[in-house]
C-alpha cells in the first residue's frame, strides 16, 4: 500500500485525539489530520467526516509534507490543547490544536511552530458538509478562504497570512517553518446568511484556553494515586459537555464499531438518563460541583413532562426526537457499515432510567446541591408510573432489538427507585409521598428478584427470569445497596460473571455472538464499562488485590492520551466504539474514588 493510500483512510480509533469548545468536538490523528468534526454542535452534521469513509468525505492535515504519523504527542499540562511533534531529518516542528471556548461561533485553531531547523509544510483541506455528501464552493474573500453551501459556511485564514491554493476541490498551503517562528490557522464556521464572524487573535486564544483549563483543573478534589488518569477523565467528561445545557455527550462520534466490518455501529452524540447517576457521583466526588449542578438541572428539565413520556435518552438541549437513519454515501469505518445518525433506542422501554434518574436526584440533594422546589414532586409522578410498569419486561440496560424480557438489572433498578424514594422521605420528613406503598413496591421487587432472577445451581444471578445467560449488569447489585457484598449470592454473580464473560482478561457485557439476546448479528468486543464494574465488585467483595490489578490493566488500554473508546478488542489489541467514551471514562473514575477509600455509592439499607 502505498503511503497515499495508507493517509486516505482512518486509522486505528487509538490514534485519536479529542479537542472541544464545550459544544462539539474535533478528533485529531496522528497523522496530524483532522477526520472527524460536526459544526455547531456535537449532534450537527458532520464538515470532515473521513473518519467513517476517506479523506474524500472531509479532512484537514497539518503536518509535514514528507511526514506520516507524529513522533509524538501529548496535552498540554491538565487541558484539552494538543501538543504534536515530528522529528524529521531536516528539523522539528511542533503543531498545536485546540478550540477556544467560543462567544458565539466556533473556531478550531492550529498554530505551527518550529523548534528546530527547519521543516518543510502542508496543510490540506477538504470540507465537505452534510457528513461529507457536499462539495462547498469555495470563494477568497478579506484575506480568507471561504467555502459556502447551504446553510453552512467556513472561513480560514492564516496569521501571518500564507499563499494558499485551490485544486481537485482542496485547499492547500505549502509553506516553510523554522526554528522560533510561528504561523496560526483559524478555521470559523457560521450561518451562511450572516456577515463575517469577529475574528480571534489565535496566540491570545490559546493563552486563555490554557488559563479556563487550569483554572477549571485546579478545583480536582482527587488526591489519590491515580490523580492523572482521573484528571484527564474529568478533562474528558467536561469535553463532552453541552455547555448552553449541561447535558453530556455519551461520545464525540457516531458509528465507530463494535466490531470492525460489522453492523453494531451506533450514534452515541446524544445523553443518556442512565449516566446521570454515575456522572453525578462522579463529578460531585471529584470536586465539580458547578458542572454537577448543570447535569442535575439539565436531567429535571429533560424529564419533565409525563412520566409515561419518558425516554431513556435525549438530544444534547434536551430534544425528544432522534429519528435514526443511514447515511449509505459513507463506507463506514474501515468498512463497518451502516453508518448511522439518530439513536431508535430512544423509543424503547427501559424501566431501569426511573432508578437512575431517582438515584441520581437523591444523590444530588445528599450530597448538598441546592434542591429544587419541583424536584420533589417529578420524583413522585416518575414513582407512581413505575408502581404500575415494573412488572412488564423491557428492553433493558443494553437497548437489545431482540425483544422485551425480565431484565434482572431493570428489576433492580426499579427496586433501587423505590428505596431511594422511602430514603428520601425518611430523611425529610416534611416531603410528601406515600411512604408505606413504596415500602411495600421495594420489598416485592426484591422478592421477585431473588426468587425469578437468582439460579441457586450455579449461584449466580442471570440477565433475566428464567434465562441461563449472564449479564456483566448484575455486577451492579452491590454498588446500588440490593444486596450487601458478604451476601454469598453476589460474591457467586461476581465469580461468574468473572468466568463465563471473560474476554482475554476483561469483561464482555453478554453473549452477544449468535444475537440470541440482542437480536444483532456478529459479536463485540469486551466493555470497558463492565471490566471497571468488575473491578470494583472485586473490590466491594473483598479482594483488593486483584481490584487494583485489573484496574491498572485497563489503565494500560488508553491511548497515549489517556482516552478510552467504549470497548477493547484484547485479540487484536484495539479499541472498538464510539470515542472517546464517556461511560468508559466515568467507570475510570468512579473505581480509582472506589479503591481510593473516596465517597462511592450509598450502602445497602
Amino acid at each position: 500500500m502505498t503511503k497515499a493510500a495508507r493517509r486516505n483512510v482512518p486509522g486505528p480509533i487509538e490514534d485519536y485525539a479529542i479537542i472541544g469548545d464545550l459544544q462539539t468536538a474535533a478528533l485529531v490523528g496522528l497523522d496530524g489530520s483532522i477526520d472527524w468534526l460536526c459544526l455547531p454542535r456535537f449532534d450537527s452534521a458532520a464538515c470532515f467526516a473521513a473518519l467513517l469513509g476517506d479523506s474524500d468525505n472531509g479532512r484537514w492535515r497539518l503536518a509535514p509534507r514528507e511526514g506520516e504519523r507524529c513522533s509524538y504527542r501529548s496535552y498540554r499540562g491538565d487541558t484539552l490543547v494538543l501538543d504534536t511533534f515530528w522529528e524529521t531529518p531536516t528539523g522539528t516542528v511542533k503543531v498545536t490544536d485546540f478550540m477556544p471556548q467560543r462567544d458565539r461561533a466556533p473556531d478550531v485553531v492550529r498554530i505551527v511552530e518550529g523548534v528546530t531547523g527547519e521543516v518543510a509544510m502542508r496543510g490540506e483541506l477538504a470540507l465537505r458538509f452534510d457528513y461529507g455528501s457536499v462539495v462547498p464552493w469555495m470563494r477568497r474573500t478579506d484575506g480568507h478562504r471561504v467555502a459556502i453551501a447551504g446553510p453552512d459556511s467556513v472561513w480560514l485564514r492564516s496569521v501571518p497570512a500564507i499563499p494558499m491554493h485551490g485544486r481537485n476541490m482542496r485547499t492547500y498551503a505549502d509553506f516553510t517553518v523554522t526554528a522560533g517562528e510561528r504561523i496560526a490557522f483559524v478555521l470559523t464556521w457560521h450561518p451562511s446568511h450572516e456577515k463575517r464572524p469577529l475574528l480571534v487573535d489565535p496566540y491570545a486564544a490559546l493563552e486563555q484556553s490554557l488559563e479556563d483549563w487550569d483554572a477549571w483543573s485546579a478545583t480536582c478534589a482527587y488526591e489519590g494515586p491515580w490523580r492523572p488518569a482521573v484528571l484527564r477523565s474529568m478533562i474528558t467528561l467536561k469535553a463532552l459537555t453541552y455547555a448552553p445545557s449541561g447535558g453530556i455527550a455519551a461520545a464525540a462520534t457516531t458509528s465507530l464499531p463494535e466490531e470492525i466490518g460489522g453492523v453494531r455501529n451506533w450514534d452515541y452524540r446524544y445523553c443518556w438518563l442512565r449516566d446521570a447517576a454515575l456522572t453525578l457521583n462522579a463529578l460531585i466526588s471529584g470536586g465539580f460541583l458547578e458542572e454537577a449542578g448543570a447535569w442535575r438541572d439539565w436531567l429535571l428539565r429533560a424529564v419533565a413532562g409525563d412520566p409515561a413520556d419518558l425516554q431513556i435518552m435525549y438530544g444534547i438541549a434536551g430534544e425528544r426526537r432522534l429519528p435514526e437513519y443511514e447515511v449509505p454515501w459513507l463506507k463506514g469505518y474501515q468498512g463497518s457499515a451502516p453508518v448511522r445518525v439518530g439513536n431508535a433506542a430512544a423509543g424503547q422501554l427501559q424501566l431501569d432510567v426511573y432508578g437512575e434518574v431517582l438515584d441520581s436526584l437523591y444523590l444530588a440533594r445528599e450530597r448538598g446541591l441546592d434542591d429544587e422546589a419541583h424536584a420533589w414532586n417529578l420524583q413522585r409522578k416518575l414513582m407512581d408510573f413505575l408502581e404500575s410498569k415494573w412488572r412488564e419486561p423491557d428492553e433493558g440496560l443494553w437497548e437489545v432489538r431482540g425483544g422485551r424480557k425480565h431484565f434482572t438489572h431493570s428489576k433492580v433498578m426499579a427496586w433501587v427507585a423505590a428505596d431511594r424514594a422511602v430514603r428520601t422521605m425518611e430523611a425529610h420528613p416534611r416531603l410528601k409521598g406515600d411512604l408505606t406503598r413504596w415500602r411495600s413496591m421495594r420489598a416485592q421487587v426484591h422478592a421477585e428478584v431473588c426468587e425469578r432472577a437468582y439460579d441457586p445451581v450455579r449461584n449466580t444471578f442471570t440477565q433475566s427470569y428464567g434465562s441461563a445467560e449472564l449479564d456483566a449488569a448484575t455486577l451492579l447489585i452491590p454498588q446500588v445497596g440490593f444486596l450487601p457484598a458478604t451476601d454469598r449470592r453476589v460474591v457467586g454473580t461476581v465469580e461468574a460473571v468473572r468466568r463465563e464473560l471473560d474476554h482475554g482478561g476483561f469483561v464482555r457485557r453478554y453473549t452477544a455472538r449468535g444475537g440470541t439476546v440482542d437480536g444483532l448479528p456478529g459479536d463485540e468486543g469486551a466493555f470497558l464499562a463492565c471490566s471497571f464494574w468488575l473491578a470494583d465488585a472485586l473490590h466491594a467483595i473483598g479482594r483488593r488485590d486483584e481490584a487494583v490489578e485489573l484496574f491498572e490493566r485497563l489503565l494500560a488500554v488508553r491511548n497515549d492520551v489517556g482516552l478510552l473508546a467504549e470497548e477493547w478488542d484484547p485479540v487484536a489489541g484495539r479499541q472498538l466504539g464510539n470515542f472517546p467514551q464517556a461511560f468508559s471514562h466515568i467507570g475510570l473514575v468512579n473505581t480509582a474514588l472506589a479503591l481510593s477509600g473516596s465517597q462511592g455509592r450509598l450502602p445497602t439499607s
